[in-house]
C-alpha cells in the first residue's frame, strides 16, 4: 500500500514537474507582489506630498537659520547663516516684534476657542434637532450646508460687502430696521473686526461640525432612547446620558480638525481685511504673512512659521494623549 502510494506521488510530480518546494518558491513572488502593490498605488500621492508639502517645509526651515532679508533673496541659498537669530527675534517679548507676535498668538488663541466651540455648539444642536422626522427636514439640512459648500473666496467677499459702513446689509439691519445702534458701525477695523472676523469664521465653519455630527448620529441605536424614554428619562437626559456620550469619539475628531484649521485660517482675515489685518483681529497667520512679505524679513517669517508648527505638534500630541488614556479608562 506504502509503495502504491509512493509510486503515485512520483508519477504526479513527475506530470506536473514541480514539487512543493518549487510550488512555495512560485508562490512567494506573488506574495510579495501583492504585498508591493498597495505600496505602488500609494507611490503617486507620496511623490505629491514630498512635493507640495514637504520639501516647501523643509526650505522654511533652512531659511528660518539665514538673515534672508530683501537683499539676500535673489540668491537665498547664498545668504548668510544667522543660527537661531530669528527665533530669539521672535520670541523676546520685550522687542517689537516679538511683542507683536504674542499679542497675535494671544488673539488667535482667543477666536480659535471661541469660534470651535460656536462651530461645535451649533453643529451639534441643529444635527439633534434634526433627527427627528418632519415635514421639510431636507430642505433644512440642504440650506445648512451651502455655507460649507459655497467657495471660501466667494463667501467671504459676500461677508466684506455686508459688512460696509455706508452701504452694507448688516448696518442697514441694525442700525435703520432695528435701531439697535446709535450709529452705523465700522465692522472691518478698529475692536469690531474681531466680532466681524468671529462672524465669518463661525459661518462657514458649523456645516462641517453640522455634518460630522449628523452622521456620528445614525450610529447611535434607536432602541437606546426608546428604552430611556420607557424609564422616564426626558429630552435633555438622553442627550446627555446617550447623544454625547456616544459622540464622543466623534467629537475628538471633530474638535481637532477645527483647531487646526482655525488656527491656521489664512483665507478668512486675508480676504475680509487685506494684507494689513486690524489689530483685534491679528491672526498669527496675517501676522506671518506680513513680516514676511510686507516687511521682507524672510527669515523671521520662516522662524515663525516653524515656531507655529511646533506649537501645533505639540498641541496635537497632547490632545491624542489625554483622549486616548481616557478612551482607555472609560474602556475599562
Amino acid at each position: 500500500m506504502t509503495t502504491t502510494t509512493a509510486t503515485a506521488e512520483a508519477d504526479r510530480r513527475t506530470v506536473t514537474g514541480s514539487t512543493p518546494g518549487a510550488a512555495r518558491g512560485r508562490r512567494r513572488p506573488g506574495r510579495i507582489r501583492r504585498i508591493g502593490l498597495p505600496y505602488l498605488l500609494l507611490l503617486p500621492a507620496l511623490v505629491l506630498e514630498l512635493l507640495v508639502h514637504l520639501v516647501p517645509m523643509v526650505m522654511g526651515i533652512l531659511m528660518s537659520f539665514k538673515a534672508l532679508t530683501r537683499f539676500s533673496i535673489r540668491d537665498w541659498s547664498a545668504a548668510p547663516w544667522s543660527g537661531f537669530d530669528n527665533y530669539k527675534i521672535s520670541v523676546d517679548i520685550n522687542a517689537p516684534a516679538g511683542e507683536a507676535l504674542l499679542h497675535s498668538f494671544w488673539v488667535t488663541c482667543g477666536f480659535t476657542v471661541l469660534s470651535v466651540g460656536l462651530c461645535w455648539l451649533l453643529g451639534t444642536a441643529t444635527a439633534i434637532f434634526l433627527q427627528d422626522t418632519f415635514r421639510g427636514r431636507g430642505v433644512l439640512r440642504t440650506l445648512f450646508l451651502v455655507p460649507y459648500a459655497l467657495p471660501v473666496y466667494t463667501a467671504v467677499i459676500t461677508w466684506a460687502f455686508m459688512f460696509q459702513h455706508d452701504n452694507g446689509l448688516v448696518n442697514h439691519v441694525l442700525h435703520d430696521q432695528l435701531g439697535l445702534t446709535d450709529k452705523p458701525s465700522f465692522w472691518l477695523i478698529g475692536d469690531n473686526s474681531f466680532i466681524a472676523l468671529l462672524t465669518v469664521s463661525v459661518w462657514k465653519g458649523w456645516p462641517f461640525a453640522f455634518l460630522v455630527v449628523m452622521a456620528g448620529l445614525q450610529n447611535i441605536p434607536k432602541e437606546l432612547y426608546e428604552a430611556a424614554a420607557l424609564d422616564g428619562a426626558g429630552m435633555w437626559q438622553q442627550i446627555r446620558r446617550i447623544t454625547l456620550p456616544s459622540l464622543r469619539p466623534v467629537n475628538q475628531v471633530l474638535v481637532l480638525v477645527l483647531f487646526l484649521w482655525t488656527f491656521n485660517d489664512f483665507n478668512t482675515p486675508y480676504v475680509l481685511f487685506g494684507k494689513a489685518a486690524p489689530e483685534a483681529a491679528d491672526l498669527i497667520s496675517i501676522h506671518v504673512y506680513q513680516t514676511t512679505f510686507a516687511t521682507w524679513n524672510f527669515g523671521t517669517g520662516s522662524a515663525m512659521s516653524v515656531l507655529l508648527l511646533l506649537f501645533l505638534l505639540v498641541v496635537t500630541g497632547v490632545y491624542l494623549l489625554l483622549t486616548s488614556r481616557r478612551r482607555k479608562t472609560a474602556d475599562v
